[in-house]
């Protein structure tokens, strides 16, 4: 299977020079990256806003090794709400943050990643928005969960993001699934061992099933983040059979992919996110997307063949 070494090679330097250097990466990367500054993404925003779609924007770098590289992402999401606010966009764009950006694995990472995310939930809210706390590899999501709980008491619309992969996510949904919550659910995109995580992929599907029932069952509000047209199918029944309406979940995809699927879905009258990532630093959020589905590669491949 490509998809764990396609992983393995997201955290490899010599991977990160020979994929930027390649002829073809540019035309692929901007399936995916939105732009590499706010005034990039802005437009996508409001073109996504006139066909009634949301949006959550993620500012992508991961591989932070000083505090003042948190700092600066923090700086960085903190520019966007600003620009949000500036053209009334706030309601409909919502943040998505990765906790290793604000310093999580450095020493004192929680304290550190915590206190660097606060100003950014707060000042989401102030501007009539929220953030989600995106899921990393299962190293890090008792931290994170704590971080979310935390903010929670302040910010109550602050959001997380659970992986049907892991075997511990059942468990995790059925705690997050209170009235008030807003939960995101994924397959997952990280390398994880087999003594945590489903290798088989109808196994991760069968428990994104089962996740997904007990978040529509629950009290919360689920967000299905998901381009699987069956999953999306099954989301929508489970949906019906909760006895929820469609404003009271959603669907997220990730900007680039299925784009007309986004407008059917939000033609139907369903709440449509798409995450839309941008930035400078998109090598590992880019290698996740190509490990998630193998015509992600093959497209990449003959990219790089027709510019060579």
């Amino acid at each position: 299977m490509l998809g764990p070494v396609i992983l393995a090679a997201s955290r490899s330097d010599k991977m990160r020079r020979f994929v930027s250097a390649a002829p073809g990466t540019k035309q692929v990367v901007d399936r995916f990256i939105a732009g590499e500054t706010v005034d990039q993404v802005v437009p996508i925003v409001e073109d996504a806003a006139d066909k009634g779609l949301e949006v959550t924007l993620d500012v992508v770098g991961e591989d932070i090794t000083t505090p003042a590289q948190a700092e600066a992402a923090r700086d960085a999401y903190l520019e966007l709400v600003e620009r949000l606010k500036g053209l009334g966009l706030g309601p409909r764009a919502e943040m998505s943050v990765k906790l290793s950006m604000f310093g999580q694995a450095l020493e004192g990472g929680h304290e550190l990643a915590l206190a660097n995310v606060r100003p950014v939930v707060e000042a989401a809210a102030a501007i009539g928005t929220t953030v989600t706390l995106d899921a990393e590899d299962h190293t890090t999501l008792d931290s994170m969960f704590a971080i979310h709980e935390e903010l929670r008491k302040d910010f109550p619309q602050t959001g997380c993001v659970i992986q049907s992969y892991l075997f511990r996510t059942e468990d995790d949904a059925r705690r997050l699934s209170a009235a008030g919550s807003r939960v995101r659910i994924v397959k997952g995109a990280y390398k994880e061992p087999a003594s945590v995580a489903y290798q088989d992929k109808a196994e991760i599907d069968k428990a994104y099933v089962r996740i997904t029932r007990i978040l529509m069952e629950g009290e919360g509000y689920p967000m299905i983040g998901s381009h699987d047209p069956r999953l999306i199918a099954i989301a929508q029944e489970l949906g019906r059979r909760a006895g929820r309406k469609l404003d009271e979940y959603e669907f997220q995809m990730l900007y680039g992919i299925r784009s007309e699927e986004h407008v059917r879905l939000a033609a139907e009258g369903h709440r449509m996110r798409v995450y839309t990532a941008y930035g400078t630093d998109w090598y590992g959020y880019f290698m996740r997307r190509l490990a998630e589905k193998p015509a992600n590669l093959l497209f990449f491949g003959r990219s790089i063949l027709t510019k060579g």
